[in-house]
């Protein structure tokens, strides 16, 4: 069974990380991850994957190339326009089979995916939405769902106290391609708004099949970073770069740690990264490869991109800044989200 990741979305939340990049490029723990993805998919036997692309289509082909490296086969299909969830579906129809899996990429989850294509074929469905269960779901899209499994509609974004259920879709599904002929093509489709409700009417059976496991959307700047923490934490099960020196401190390869420096755990530190004399890193804190960081600073729920340099007695408290920023001496920054600063640029907070 083919796994069609929908990659295309712009990541407007993440800006300005995601500014010149595809949301699911993002890393998560060193990694991109839409490559965590590829890979525990394949670990639980999907072998061929399409990947549905629009921003910065390169980033993510130069990254994955054809899957050899990753042991899958992988293709690629563009929107030359913005096309939808369900467009962007029906846009990669002729590469898809007679069944198959479909994941929003940017959406962080680890989950078993057997008992969902289990589940798809014993009730004989022509799609099966996997749901996850949320605490407060007035921010998605929630299903109204009977006793039998099968969706009766959905509820956008409700208000407190009117939803119908605390099950939303997870963003993954299990479609027939008989589904495809309800999308029109060379347009923009909603598939919550128009797909799934035209396919209801006409008696069409779309089920819906509550996972377990891990999931969160990283599309804001709190959830990105609680990402990073669940899996510091290892809420999220992900695996972690480097080796697991001391008890939740990762480290990777050509590492220097300076005189004095202090790592306070949980702390995840990349390849080839110098940290200074006298630093203070942590707790929940990850550095990307390549990481400067210079004497005398302090970093704590902190997260950096290949590349930073942090300089002397710089402080940095829940900031995430992208690849190759540079931040001044002695700058003191709570929550700064930012991409490529550079020492003589002003820094937003």
């Amino acid at each position: 069974m083919k796994a069609l990741l929908l990659a295309g979305g712009l990541g407007t939340r993440l800006r300005p990380l995601t500014e010149q990049m595809p949301k699911p490029m993002a890393p998560v723990g060193n990694r991109p991850w839409i490559e965590h993805l590829v890979r525990q998919l394949r670990d639980q036997g999907v072998r061929e994957f399409v990947l549905a692309l629009k921003h910065y289509p390169d980033l993510i082909r130069n990254h994955l190339g054809d899957g050899k490296k990753w042991g899958v086969s992988i293709e690629y299909v563009i929107e030359n326009e913005t096309l939808g969830t369900a467009g962007a579906i029906k846009n990669a129809e002729s590469l898809l089979g007679d069944c198959f899996l479909v994941f929003n990429a940017d959406i962080v989850q680890h989950m078993n995916i057997k008992p969902l294509i289990q589940y798809h074929q014993e009730r004989q469905a022509t799609v099966t939405i996997g749901l996850t269960e949320v605490e407060d779901p007035s921010s998605f899209g929630v299903v109204d769902i009977s006793e039998t499994g099968r969706i009766a509609r959905f509820v956008e974004k409700p208000k407190s106290g009117e939803a119908p259920s605390k099950l939303i879709n997870a963003g993954i599904y299990v479609m027939n391609k008989e589904a495809l002929s309800y999308i029109p093509a060379g347009r923009e489709v909603s598939i919550e708004r128009e797909t799934f409700p035209l396919l209801i009417e006409a008696g069409e059976g779309v089920y819906g099949f509550t996972m377990t496991g891990y999931w969160l959307d990283m599309g804001t700047r709190e959830r990105y970073r609680q990402v990073h923490w669940d899996l510091l934490d290892r809420k999220l099960k992900l695996p972690l770069p480097g080796k697991e020196k001391t008890s939740g401190i990762w480290t990777g390869n050509s590492c220097r740690i300076g005189d004095g420096a202090l790592l306070i755990p949980p702390v995840v530190i990349g390849n080839r990264v110098q940290i200074g004399d006298k630093a203070i890193i942590g707790p929940y804190t990850v550095i990307g490869d390549d990481c400067r960081i210079a004497n005398n600073t302090r970093l704590s729920e902190t997260i950096l991109w290949d590349g930073c340099h942090v300089r002397e007695g710089a402080q940095l408290y829940q900031c995430v800044f992208g690849f190759g920023s540079e931040i001044g001496s002695r700058h003191i920054l709570y929550e700064a989200f930012a991409h490529r600063i550079k020492e003589e640029e002003e820094i937003t907070v």
